[in-house]
């Protein structure tokens, strides 16, 4: 298969460093890296099996250095066919027919651009002798990568392109000033490659760490429509000892690949310092949100017709629940969010509904697995409030843990047993949560199951099929203010408008500015929303918001002003003097607010609206 149609299909997943693990095999950093091929080629292919085993989609071949002036070093400048053609076939035995293989071209030993060492047309000659034996080994594409010269890098193009019509990934360095190593700004040098014939795919690879490649990623897709390839390395190398190590984990490398992904990037791997630890985490990311954002693409249940010859009543908004009405007649809601227990106690959360509706809380928002863990069924925990506390809730559904079939037949039952109010989420992937190896199914998104809930409430289910009496539930969403990429954000809020959302609920906002920002940015779609509100309790819990939680922003005056807490109580004061004075700010502009229970004190709730004094939390 092609790179060019891989990447039409899903986001690819590289692999990660093949020098860091050579030289963690016990290979000496001043050996010839690419030669091991030929001596010990047991070694090479039992890390590309690593790195295939963790999940990678294609393995870049063991020859970044063969070309025949690097090689001319090692005394090995006649061997340029042999250890390349061996390097294709080494990744091509281990790979087989499901994982591409690219030929990995780096740059010359030499500087063109300043010493004058070597010629252009020497230059062109090597890198057709490389190409060429790449090819003709039958390497799937071309991967022209860690090129510190913009013009050495077109010069490679070109010379590719006169031997070979073979794909081209072209990746530049950076500097975390966001410039070449020459001082070329990188977008300007990435228009520049992007040009050029043959070059399917343009990006940036080694370097610098995740965090700063980040920051030229945002330069990068204003010049380019072209798929973007990103291969940072695992942070910056510290001196230990007498060893260069790179700091940064397989779960923070995973971080950054789940946010490379929502910007846009097509190809998503690692470079020096990447191991297949640190790739396996990165694939367990990004797979997984990746097959939520495509299943829409897979799943045509949003665009189901009512059958014209038959007519059915949707039950209109104001009228599927008392939350429902309230929003319908412009009434601020208030809602307590409090989470299922792990265990089968469920009479400590009744205690805690009876309160809030005692308090005049109008519905108790129940998570369905936040942060991927596992509880007592939200479903459950949202029938047995309703039951006992005499209060409205709404259940959080989640696309995560069911396939298609499994969602509807719960989404029946929920309304069977007399919820009618539900929002509908994506799900945060299983790696986030206490059971890592679990599967996420995915095999809707939030977008997809808006439209499958919407047919119900229409009698239609989601095989087309009539039934009736319809649902009747009061359909929301999520919305994230704060979102890394703002505009795919907005695209999507539309689109679940479009599919038939009817209110929707913010992540945790901390800051109004940027709410606003998002409400005049969304205007258009006139549906209800209501801002999240999570009260901070300590210095620490406000760093675990602004560092572990995903879709979350604190404001750095925020936390400073949290450090200012010298006990517990003051902690949970300041937390809700902060959720209090942005209530005040946000008021207008919002339907009502979600506030959140932390920890499960739903009394500092309840002192964030001011049902009670925030002496008695």
């Amino acid at each position: 298969m092609k790179l060019s149609k891989l990447l039409s299909k899903q986001v690819v997943l590289a692999d990660g460093a093949m020098g860091t693990m050579l030289y963690q095999s016990g290979v000496y950093i001043n050996a010839c890296f690419d030669e091991l091929n030929l001596s010990n080629p047991k070694l090479v292919t039992k890390i590309h099996k690593q790195y295939i085993e963790a999940g990678s989609d294609f393995i870049e071949t063991n020859t970044f250095g063969a070309n025949e002036v690097k090689l001319a070093k090692y005394g090995l400048a006649e061997q340029v066919e042999k250890i390349n053609k061996a390097g294709v076939e080494l990744a091509r035995q281990t790979a087989g027919d499901k994982v591409l293989v690219a030929g990995a071209i780096g740059p010359l030993a030499r500087d063109i651009a300043l010493y004058n060492q070597l010629s252009k047309q020497q230059a062109i000659a090597a890198y057709k002798k490389q190409a060429r034996a790449l090819a003709d080994a039958s390497a799937d594409f071309l991967i022209l990568e860690t090129f510190s010269n913009t013009d050495e890098l077109l010069l490679a193009i070109e010379a590719l392109g006169s031997v070979t019509d073979l794909e081209i990934v072209a990746q530049m360095t950076t500097t975390e000033l966001n410039e070449t190593p020459y001082g070329e700004k990188i977008d300007h040098a990435i228009s520049r490659i992007a040009e050029q014939k043959g070059v399917t795919a343009v990006g940036l690879n080694c370097s610098v760490g995740p965090s700063a490649m980040l920051n030229a990623l945002e330069l990068i897709h204003g010049v380019t429509d072209k798929p973007i390839s990103v291969q940072p390395n695992a942070g910056l190398p510290r001196q230990v000892e007498d060893r260069l190590l790179y700091m940064s984990t397989p779960e923070y490398m995973a971080e950054f690949a789940k946010r490379f992904y929502e910007k846009g990037e097509r190809i998503i791997g690692g470079c020096c310092g990447t191991t297949p630890d640190h790739i396996r985490e990165m694939v367990r990311a990004v797979r997984a949100i990746d097959k939520a954002a495509t299943s829409k693409a897979r799943f045509s249940v949003v665009t189901i017709e009512t059958p014209k010859t038959t007519e059915i009543r949707e039950t209109p908004f104001a009228e599927k629940s008392k939350f429902a009405a309230k929003l319908a007649k412009g009434q601020k809601v208030t809602t307590i969010e409090i989470t299922p227990p792990k265990g089968l106690d469920i009479e400590p959360i009744l205690e805690k509904a009876r309160a809030c509706a005692d308090m005049g809380i109008d519905a108790i928002n129940i998570p369905d697995g936040p942060r991927a863990s596992s509880r007592l069924s939200p479903m459950v925990t949202a029938v047995k409030i309703q039951q006992a506390a005499n209060i409205e809730s709404i259940l959080h559904f989640c696309c995560r843990d069911r396939n298609l079939i499994g969602m509807q037949s719960d989404i029946l039952g929920a309304y069977a047993m007399g919820l009618r109010n539900m929002l509908v989420i994506t799900g945060d992937p299983p790696k986030m949560g206490d059971y890592p190896q679990a599967t996420g199914v995915f095999d809707m998104d939030s977008i997809t199951l808006t439209g499958v809930i919407r047919n119900l409430n229409r009698g239609i289910d989601l095989g087309g099929n009539q039934f009736s009496p319809p649902t009747a539930l009061a359909i929301g969403v999520g919305a994230n203010p704060v979102a890394t990429d703002i505009k795919r954000e907005i695209e999507k809020y539309h689109q679940k408008v479009l599919a038939g959302a009817e209110f929707a609920v913010t992540q945790p906002v901390f800051d109004a500015d940027t709410l606003f920002r998002f409400l005049d940015s969304t205007k258009q779609s006139k549906i209800p929303v209501i801002a999240g509100i999570w009260p901070f309790t300590s210095l620490k819990n406000a760093e675990f918001m602004a560092n572990e939680v995903p879709g979350v922003v604190v404001p750095g005056k925020l936390l400073e002003r949290m450090s200012a807490a010298k006990t517990q109580q003051q902690g949970k004061i300041i937390g809700v003097e902060i959720a209090r004075e942005l209530i005040d700010r946000i008021s207008d502009r919002v339907a009502g607010f979600a506030v959140s229970a932390p920890f499960g004190n739903v009394k500092i709730a309840l002192a964030v609206l001011g049902k009670i004094e925030i002496d008695k939390i």
